[in-house]
């Protein structure tokens, strides 16, 4: 298991990942009620071996533009940022020194919510930009696996911390959030990424 900061990369090859920790200088538990109650939380509905479920997770997607993004099969339209998002949005942009135009948002109850494995390489995203993942609340363990390999590096995401997943790792590396019976607090996940308009390339 590693504790790592900004300086290391996570992968030995094929990837670069960096962990800001404790980058927030603002109170996390306060901005995190904030989310709770101001994002448009929603339920996914996906379809497996043939069954419509609903998902126990909660899921958000806001943006620039009225993005419209398909993920498991499930297809959202980004909503304006709320003003809490939109600062958090700058401060990760000053932080990673990336900049991003959309936000996918998780809210996990406890260890029993989880993401199995995959990764974010969906056609509407420019497999060419940077993926940066924001955790707030309870510390949860996440995992990569590589493709070819199957070798399996997993860090601990704490309250506060910063993912920053740069190409050509969604290429090559696979991740997940595992469950655990362990956690019974919650955590709101965002993940800031860079939409595409297939049309235009």
């Amino acid at each position: 298991m590693y504790k790592m900061n900004h300086s290391e990369n996570l992968f030995p090859a094929d990837g670069v990942a960096y962990l800001f920790e404790d980058w927030l200088r603002s109170d996390m538990d306060e901005l995190f009620q904030a989310l709770v109650k101001e994002v448009d939380w929603k339920q996914d509905e996906v379809v497996m071996f043939g069954k419509q479920i609903t998902m126990r997770r909660l899921t958000a997607w806001y943006g620039d533009e009225a993005f419209e993004y398909t993920y498991s099969q499930v297809s959202r339209k980004a909503l304006p940022w709320t003003k809490d998002l939109a600062k958090i949005k700058a401060e990760v942009e000053k932080i990673s020194g990336e900049t991003f135009n959309s936000c996918l948002l998780n809210f996990y109850h406890d260890g029993e919510d989880y993401m199995g494995w995959h990764s974010d390489d969906e056609p509407e995203l420019d497999p060419h930009a940077s993926i940066a993942s924001l955790s707030l609340g309870a510390e949860r363990k996440f995992s990569f696996k590589h493709r070819r390999t199957k070798e399996t590096i997993s860090v601990f995401l704490e309250n506060g911390s910063i993912l920053l997943m740069k190409p050509p790792t969604q290429e090559h590396w696979l991740h997940t959030l595992r469950k655990s019976k362990k956690v019974d607090e919650p955590r709101i996940n965002l993940t800031f990424r860079t939409y595409r308009n297939r049309n235009n390339g």
